[in-house]
């Protein structure tokens, strides 16, 4: 499934179940439908990528900023390349499940600096404003 070019509308739980070797039972257990399952797939898969280029110990630097924004850029690039036209649709979906992820991402890194004299507020703040702004500039 995964590596068969194929759009996201026409795959069926029948071909996750099949691929993965799971029964629907069980798939319904974890997921409420291939969209839930698929926001989670590309979750996974975004948080694979950071973590293989930035370890969770990583400090916050500006030459790991700059390797985060290669990272999504990169990340953003190959899956556009991988979709089809008929994925247009749910890319909305997909994309906001990664600024998401972004966003925590940030957030927890801002928290682990040295931030005394900030609101969680601010700093909440400042994660959402620099992961818009990486992921804006990736989708343009």
């Amino acid at each position: 499934m995964v590596g068969k070019k194929r759009n996201i509308y026409s795959i069926s739980v029948h071909d996750i179940t099949n691929q993965a070797t799971v029964n629907r039972t069980t798939f319904y257990a974890h997921f409420q439908d291939k969209y839930d399952f698929l926001e989670y797939w590309m979750t996974e898969k975004f948080q694979r990528t950071i973590r293989d280029r930035l370890p969770e110990q990583t400090r916050c630097n500006a030459d790991n900023l700059r390797i985060l924004i290669q990272t999504i850029f990169d990340f953003l690039l190959r899956f556009r390349q991988c979709s089809t036209p008929g994925d247009k649709q749910f890319e909305a979906m997909f994309e906001n499940a990664m600024r998401q992820d972004l966003h925590r991402l940030l957030l927890k890194r801002v928290n682990e600096m040295d931030t005394q004299g900030f609101s969680q507020e601010k700093l909440e703040a400042a994660a959402l404003i620099i992961s818009w702004g990486i992921f804006g500039s990736a989708l343009q």
